[in-house]
């Protein structure tokens, strides 16, 4: 009989990471955690809106825009595929929004038409450059992507010092940014996420502020997809804000509850792979969700608990 789990070694699994694989396990998880956090806290927003779909459509149409952007620049380079995915994700906003306001489409069946046909004109280009020779696309790490070849890419260095590996230098200022945006527009992204009518009675432009959301969430998945994939990057939109949510009503602890989220998932992620042998994001994301599940449990839990419990009656003395 085959057995699927392998045997638990505590020193291979916690201790060699952070002693002898330190160099390696320190960017990994620095990754995780930064793409967590910074896809975590633009799906709070998402969650809020009813658009976590959104995201979804945005990853996969991203193939398009890397394949085609090869084709143009015939370059590999970080820059060209990044303006290319960028522009995919643009178009693939400006796509449903399209769709859904000039038809009687739904949103969720405008993003259901756009992303499945953006992703499916990719994968024919894909099959096409394969075929002629020109490139080899391994479809499987665009869909899956691979955070592990992240602690491999050279460092970035400044002033002789070496900072560290470029796609994580990139996901760190986007974090910053996007943590400064919610920080600075707080009020604004609150208020046109809860009530459209109530933003435009106090001068707020919900329509602008729903594109410059769009815009942002653009970024992030396309700084996050080097790493995780078009699958993975989905449920680092949703998972984190669906764990925050379970705890808290306030949006700011959602937002610190997010961030803790990242980090526990992504360690736990880690370690889960090093002991299965498994893709280190898939992992993170499983512990992610384990994590959810363990928080719907106890709040479920304690709910249940409060509606059943019989209530005490109050023995009032007679006189």
């Amino acid at each position: 009989m085959i057995t699927m789990l392998p045997s638990f070694d505590l020193q291979r699994v916690f201790i060699e990471p952070w002693t002898t694989g330190f160099p390696i396990t320190i960017w990994i998880v620095v990754m995780g955690i930064l793409v967590g956090t910074a896809c975590g806290w633009v799906g709070n927003y998402l969650l809020l809106r009813g658009m976590v779909l959104i995201g979804d459509a945005i990853s996969h149409s991203i193939l398009p825009g890397l394949v085609i952007a090869f084709v143009v620049f015939n370059s590999t380079h970080t820059i060209a595929m990044f303006a290319g995915a960028l522009a995919a994700g643009v178009t693939t906003i400006t796509l449903i929004e399209f769709i859904h306001k000039r038809s009687r489409i739904k949103v969720d069946a405008a993003i259901c038409i756009v992303f499945t046909t953006l992703f499916a004109f990719g994968v024919v280009i894909t099959q096409m450059l394969n075929t002629g020779g020109a490139v080899h696309i391994d479809a499987e790490c665009i869909l899956y992507g691979e955070i592990a070849f992240v602690a491999l890419e050279p460092p970035v260095h400044l002033a002789g010092m070496a900072l560290g590996p470029a796609s994580v230098l990139r996901m760190a200022v986007i974090s910053l940014v996007s943590l400064l945006v919610v920080m600075i527009f707080y009020k604004e992204l609150l208020i046109t996420s809860f009530d459209a009518a109530l933003s435009k009675s106090m001068g707020i432009r919900a329509n602008v502020w729903h594109y410059g959301l769009m815009l942002a969430l653009s970024l992030i998945v396309v700084s996050a997809f080097e790493a995780v994939g078009a699958i993975m990057v989905v449920a680092m939109l949703i998972v984190p804000p669906m764990f925050a949510a379970q705890l808290s009503r306030r949006l700011p602890i959602r937002f610190l509850l997010t961030f803790l989220h990242s980090c526990a998932s992504a360690l736990l992620g880690y370690h889960l792979s090093v002991w299965l042998d498994c893709s280190v994001a898939g992992a993170m994301v499983v512990m992610g969700s384990l994590l959810y599940v363990i928080a719907w449990g106890m709040t479920s839990g304690s709910r249940i608990i409060k509606r059943w419990a019989p209530h005490q009656q109050e023995i009032v003395p007679q006189s």
